[in-house]
């Protein structure tokens, strides 16, 4: 029975394949509207019907079938995808089509490119980097001897803040990162276990062309030990502790210090993680303002050239908000470790050598078994635990049956535009809840509400 099954489905795609590359409009749209999973089945040597129309110049049968969710990504056994067969036959009018970034495919599902750029939490810069004197050792000598110097603590990671009730009708007390002077952090700075960063200066001050040593310019250093420096620090308000744990802690923080501890602490959560050399064992010391650890063994290959390993470490991950193909639904999944009733994107880390797109469908099909097509960049968000860079997409699936990975996640659905405003207005009370604010997979679902022609 199966074998007879198999055959009466190898007929059919033979007839698609066979009518997409003739040209046969009416033959194509009638087997899809019998059967829309003949889209991106291949023929010998990996042929789609895409490819064969795209090869014979049928752009009428090319926008038909983007128009129901054709993925033009595919490639044949010749590495070539339906663009590439296009230009290479001089099908230029099919080609554009193909390129085009108001492509068909995505149906006005994605929103368009020429958007402005979007702020994520962790994102926002308040100090000025500076990277060109993380190599004068005068200049940052001098910096940290300034009285006018800011200083944050942390303690394995953890920042010193204090609370704050900025109005008195706040119920919820302000959390601030506690700025010390030199003379608060002298003790903690001569242990020999600190480590010391430069992060840069207040924007506000930076000066154009400074012309002399004092040249007004604010410095913000962070320091981190691991050992509890409470005693040796010279602390005014009482109302000051070590935030404990990175999530939801540090969420409390408002825009701007948010930054500063997403820079801070993925560069120190580095230095904690490699304080020898990976290329050879040997002891390395703090380098460069903090964003370089050198080799001291004599001879070491990695003192030699330019080295990753050398340099504070980012690593990338995509995460997606995968839209339905037709434009009203998106598919979020949830983790075991989730609480109760939380649903998400999905996620997952980049590989060496993958493309953020590839990287995006790979992980999506992983996951839930969806197949995705068209990926568009949306915003990015640098998230310190420990050091990672969220790279946030759109993407339109292809395919809509889910069948879930339980090693990665336990449940996978797909969630209507309505369900998506209510987890977003009413929280707990919807059908289900997303991540809070300050994640970018919470911004990610509402930009798409947002820029949805619909509402």
């Amino acid at each position: 029975m199966t074998s007879v099954q198999m055959s009466a489905k190898d007929e059919m795609v033979e007839q698609f394949l066979d009518s997409a590359s003739r040209g046969d409009l009416a033959k194509v749209s009638t087997m899809i509207s019998h059967s829309s999973q003949v889209l991106n089945e291949s023929g010998r040597q990996g042929w789609t019907a895409l490819m064969l129309a795209a090869r014979n110049g049928h752009f009428d049968v090319v926008k038909t079938l983007l128009l129901n969710g054709c993925n033009k990504f595919l490639v044949n056994k010749s590495g070539q995808t339906a663009y590439d067969i296009a230009k290479f036959w001089g099908h230029r009018h099919i080609a554009h089509f193909l390129a085009s970034s108001g492509d068909i495919t995505l149906h006005g599902i994605l929103p368009s490119n020429k958007s402005t750029e979007n702020e994520t939490y962790f994102s926002r810069e308040y100090l000025n980097r500076m990277s060109d004197k993380r190599t004068d050792l005068e200049w940052l000598s001098a910096k940290q001897s300034s009285p006018e110097t800011v200083f944050i603590v942390f303690h394995n990671l953890d920042p010193f803040v204090t609370t704050e009730q900025e109005e008195i009708n706040d119920i919820q007390p302000k959390l601030k990162l506690y700025r010390f002077g030199r003379n608060s952090v002298k003790e903690v700075l001569e242990k020999s276990d600190t480590v010391v960063i430069f992060l840069g200066a207040e924007k506000q001050k930076c000066l154009p062309s400074p012309v002399s040593k004092e040249d007004g310019l604010i410095a913000w250093f962070a320091l981190n030990t691991p050992t509890n420096p409470t005693e040796n620090l010279k602390v005014r308000a009482s109302n000051s502790l070590f935030l404990t744990g990175p999530m939801p802690a540090l969420l409390k923080l408002n825009e701007d210090e948010a930054g500063i501890v997403a820079q801070a602490r993925s560069v120190l959560a580095w230095h904690s993680q490699y304080s020898f050399c990976p290329t050879c064992g040997g002891k390395t010391k703090v380098d460069e303002g903090g964003y370089k650890r050198t080799c001291l063994t004599k001879g070491c290959s990695s003192l030699q050239g330019i080295h990753n390993t050398c340099y504070p470490r980012v690593d990338p991950v995509v995460i997606m908000l995968v839209l339905h193909p037709d434009g009203n639904q998106c598919l979020l999944g949830r983790k075991k470790i989730f609480p109760p009733g939380m649903y998400s994107c999905l996620a997952g880390f980049i590989e060496p050598g993958e493309t953020i797109e590839n990287a995006v469908r790979r992980e999506v099909l992983e996951e839930s078994g969806v197949a995705v097509g068209p990926v568009q960049y949306i915003s990015c968000q640098p998230w310190p635990m420990s050091s990672s860079l969220m790279i946030g997409c759109f993407a339109v699936a292809v395919s809509t049956a889910i069948k879930v990975d339980e090693n990665e996640i336990e449940d996978a659905r797909w969630f209507s535009r309505q369900d998506v405003i209510d987890a977003l207005l009413k929280g707990n009370q919807a059908v289900f809840f997303m991540p809070p604010r300050q994640a970018i997979a919470h911004f990610l679902v509402k930009h798409w509400i947002g820029i949805n022609s619909n509402l």
